[in-house]
């Protein structure tokens, strides 16, 4: 079984507006409400591609229910957060914080966390912490994974604090990379610092310009095929297909090969969480991954 953890989840609201209009009345289209958040999106790809999986995470009481997924959230008195993209053309998005995660609920994850370990074959941990919790909340869940492989998808003080428990791998964007070590750190350069930092391993994922992994077994990159849609959920997709490579002890070739695959295919989805199987089949015949030789 994979675990999935997402601390600061939320429900993804999407409003479609003709003509969108500031400082002005709209009226709203189209309304759809999803239970949402990058380690939901994780679990629901590895479930579709056939992958026993469970989504922790911290939410409320009605957030599990409607996650369409087999899950164990720790239930909270706040109300879980929303996300609200505006499509009116070209998407606004307007992300809330989040609630104040109290001490005693952060206990009681923990807890929940631990009594679902001895199942796991790996741990995913995605995306932002809410108000209240440590900064170094994804170091506590790895080190208390121990021998249990894990993946922390992060940024900045949340991403850098997880590295002192030398995850198995950790694997931010460009743009994540950029605003947790400065605008002038190139995709090379901040992968080879995360690793100095603790990472066992670490891949950014750099959109169409494919994937770069600085790994024990040397430097790779692999580049997804061209694909048009919506790139939303393609870090995730790349996640999923790399816990599917710790789980099954797949190389570094293997893998990256299937993260860049199937984060084109999700590209090709309208949905993240989502990614069109016969393009990711597909994708796997042409995807390159090569080595890179380490600058002097």
């Amino acid at each position: 079984m994979i675990l999935t953890v997402t601390l600061n989840p939320a429900y993804d609201v999407t409003y479609r507006v003709a003509d969108l209009r500031l400082g002005a009345t709209n009226r709203v289209g189209e309304v759809a409400v999803r239970a949402g958040g990058k380690g939901l999106n994780v679990a629901r790809l590895l479930r579709a591609l056939g992958h026993e999986v469970t989504a922790l995470g911290l939410a409320d009481a009605r957030f599990g229910a409607s996650a369409g997924l087999p899950n164990a959230f720790t239930p909270i008195a706040g109300e879980t957060r929303r996300t609200i993209a505006v499509v009116s053309g070209e998407v606004t998005m307007l992300n809330e914080p989040g609630p104040a995660i109290s001490a005693g609920e952060w206990a009681a994850f923990l807890a929940d966390f631990r009594s679902w370990l001895p199942r796991a074959s790996a741990v995913v941990m995605s995306g932002s912490l809410p108000p209240g919790l440590p900064s170094d909340a994804y170091a506590v869940l790895a080190a208390l994974a121990g021998d249990v492989p894990t993946i922390v998808d992060a940024e900045g003080e949340a991403l850098v604090h997880a590295l002192a428990a030398r995850p198995h791998v950790v694997k931010p964007n460009a743009d994540e990379l950029s605003r947790t070590f400065g605008a002038a750190t190139s995709v090379r350069d901040g992968a080879m610092r995360l690793r100095e930092l603790g990472a066992r391993a670490a891949v950014v994922s750099d959109g169409p310009r494919g994937l770069h992994a600085d790994t024990s077994d040397g430097l790779w990159r692999a580049v997804p095929p061209f694909a048009e849609g919506n790139p939303t959920g393609a870090g995730d997709a790349a996640v999923a297909a790399i816990a599917m490579g710790v789980v099954a002890r797949w190389d570094w070739a293997e893998t990256l090969q299937h993260a860049a695959a199937l984060s084109a295919a999700a590209v090709r989805s309208p949905l993240a969480g989502q990614a069109d199987h016969a393009a990711y089949r597909a994708n796997l015949t042409v995807v390159t991954t090569e080595p890179l030789e380490r600058e002097c």
